[in-house]
């Protein structure tokens, strides 16, 4: 039987990423505490924290997408 991909709203995994943050929990409780895999978890953190130039530069992000 295939399981049913879950998707997450944006949200959703940015409330679990500043938890992790501020250090409320652990990345392994805060993935059981919301039903989530570990792995999702981390991989949304490195996403972040690699974006968060954009939230403190937006001229930034401009200039990136005007290039491509």
């Amino acid at each position: 039987m295939n399981k049913k991909r879950t998707n997450y709203s944006s949200a959703f995994k940015k409330k679990l990423v500043l938890e992790l943050l501020q250090n409320e929990s652990t990345l392994a409780e805060t993935a059981r505490k919301h039903n989530v895999s570990p792995q999702n978890l981390q991989n949304w953190k490195k996403v972040f924290l690699s974006n968060v130039e954009i939230a403190m530069e937006p001229s930034k992000a401009v200039e990136r997408y005007k290039e491509v």
